[in-house]
């Protein structure tokens, strides 16, 4: 993982089937590889394309993640000209994007939650995210200051160029949540940790 803070860095992910990468030289890091394809960026968050009535939750406020000692404010993320979803200034921080689905919203896509592991000045907010397991909770306070607390249920690391847009981001019944960063297993910063996770 020190490659990503000493050479170019690259985090792939994707939002409904469209893939792009984020790079950034120099020593900087950080995580703007979220291309948001038409097909769920566009959708209205009351249409569902399983039938499944929508419902909405609060904005999210804050993270929690007991287990490997995260506790961070959430920025709400926008798409930048690009395309590619804007980056938490704080790699400290994580930030949710806020043009898709709420943490417990249930219907539509998941939420999803990213954050860097490593920036340039050290170990970020998601450095140990790579320690979940399955049965690990995850914690997320709302504006209506309701906590709602996910199970990570799948651990997955892909490839560059490899990740599974469609399987990642496949709309579901109830209220799930991704939480994404770089992979402790890559050598170059190019691979890619999700975490699934449903809410309990």
């Amino acid at each position: 993982m020190g490659a990503w803070a000493t050479a170019v860095g690259r985090v792939t992910a994707v939002v409904g089937g469209a893939v792009t990468a984020g790079a950034v030289a120099g020593g900087a890091v950080a995580l703007s590889s979220f291309l948001l394809a038409p097909s769920l960026a566009d959708e209205p968050r009351a249409s569902h394309p399983l039938g499944v009535v929508v419902v909405e939750a609060a904005p999210p406020t804050e993270l929690s993640i007991p287990s490997i000692d995260v506790l961070s404010p959430l920025v709400g993320l926008g798409r930048k000209a690009d395309g590619t979803v804007e980056v938490p200034e704080d790699a400290q921080q994580a930030g949710w994007y806020a043009d898709g689905a709420r943490p417990g919203q249930v219907g539509g896509a998941p939420a999803v939650i990213a954050g860097l592991a490593d920036s340039a000045d050290g170990p970020a907010v998601f450095h140990r995210l790579h320690e979940l397991e399955v049965g690990s909770k995850i914690k997320v306070r709302g504006t209506d200051d309701v906590v709602r607390t996910f199970t990570v249920y799948r651990m997955a690391d892909y490839e560059s160029g490899e990740f599974p847009a469609d399987e990642v981001y496949a709309p579901t019944e109830g209220a799930e949540l991704r939480l994404i960063t770089n992979s402790e297993d890559s050598d170059d910063g190019a691979d890619t940790l999700v975490a699934f996770a449903a809410l309990v």
